[in-house]
C-alpha cells in the first residue's frame, strides 16, 4: 500500500476492494451526473486479481476521494512493450486543485514504468476544459492525437458479419 502526502494529510492509494462500492458510484454519478451508475461490488472482486486491469482508489483522510481504473493493453508495435489506458478518473470536486488528483496520476505513471508501458493514453469529455488543462499540466498532450468513441447504443450490427476464416 503505497502512501502520499498531500497538504500534509494522510493519503493513501489503493487498489479498489469490494467494500469500496458505493463511494465509487458517487464519484462516478459526480463525473457523469447520472444516477444511474452501478458499481457493483463483486465486479470489484473480480478485479483484485486481475494483473491487467487496476481499479485504483484515494483515500484522504479515511474517506475515498478520487479514482482512476488503470488498463495495461498488450501491444507489437514495439516488442513486447504495453500500453495503458486510463479512464473513469475522477477526484471529488470538493477536494480538487489540493494535489490528489496530481499524486493518483503519479501513482499511475509509476505504475506504467514499472511495466515499461510506451505511453499512457485517456480520454476527456470534451466540455472538461478544467480537466483538460490539469492533464496538460501533468505532461499529457491534447494535441498529438484524436480520440474517437463509439458507444454501445450506436453500435450497428449486420447480418452478414467478417469472420476470422474469410481474411
Amino acid at each position: 500500500m503505497d502512501t502520499t502526502n498531500a497538504e500534509a494529510s494522510p493519503t493513501c492509494i489503493r487498489r479498489a476492494r469490494p467494500n469500496d462500492a458505493k463511494g465509487i458510484e458517487t464519484l462516478y454519478g459526480e463525473l457523469v451526473g447520472s444516477t444511474h451508475v452501478r458499481v457493483l461490488p463483486e465486479r470489484i472482486a473480480e478485479l483484485e486479481n486481475d494483473t491487467e486491469t487496476a481499479l485504483l482508489v484515494l483515500e484522504h483522510e479515511g474517506a475515498l476521494h478520487a479514482t482512476a481504473l488503470l488498463i495495461f493493453c498488450s501491444d507489437v508495435m514495439y516488442g513486447a512493450q504495453p500500453f495503458a489506458v486510463v479512464e473513469n478518473i475522477v477526484v471529488s470536486a470538493a477536494l480538487r486543485g489540493r494535489g490528489l488528483g496530481t499524486a493518483l496520476l503519479q501513482r499511475i505513471e509509476g505504475e506504467c514504468i514499472a511495466r515499461d508501458c510506451s505511453k499512457i493514453m485517456l480520454l476527456s469529455a470534451i466540455e472538461r476544459s478544467e480537466a483538460h488543462r490539469f492533464f496538460e499540466r501533468c505532461g499529457f498532450s491534447g494535441s498529438r492525437k484524436k480520440g474517437f468513441v463509439k458507444y454501445r447504443r450506436e453500435f450497428r450490427t449486420t447480418s452478414n458479419p467478417v469472420t476470422s476464416s474469410a481474411q
